[in-house]
């Protein structure tokens, strides 16, 4: 996936493997070590109390104003959340990959794992 490519899905509905909406693709965060896009934060919730969600994107195929994730929405909605204006503290980037079963590592020299762009 091309991170170019894949700000143009912001505002496309996310959908779960089974076709389930989730919510609407809000933004993407890229790994620092290859640039290459990783996770989306999702808005869900209702109008007067939406939040940002985290899903990966590997396995994510893109479709006609969709984004399919390969994660059931139940998994998505639990998943960490920041505000809709928030940004995700470094010291809880472990617990998205945890929610998710995936490895965390900061970089070499301690660095973040996850950038929004």
């Amino acid at each position: 996936m091309e991170c170019a490519d894949i700000r143009e899905w912001r505002q496309h509905d996310v959908v779960d493997e089974g076709g389930k909406r989730i919510g609407t693709l809000e933004s993407v965060y890229v790994d620092t070590a290859t640039d290459e896009p990783f996770f989306a934060t999702v808005t869900v919730g209702l109008p007067t109390k939406r939040r940002l969600v985290f899903v990966p994107l590997a396995g994510a195929v893109v479709g006609p104003g969709y984004l399919r994730v390969a994660f059931a929405k139940g998994q998505v909605k639990g998943a960490p959340a920041i505000d809709v204006d928030g940004v995700l503290p470094a010291e809880e980037e472990p617990a998205v990959f945890a929610h998710y079963e995936l490895e965390y590592s900061t970089g070499a020299s301690g660095e973040r794992r996850l950038a929004r762009r």
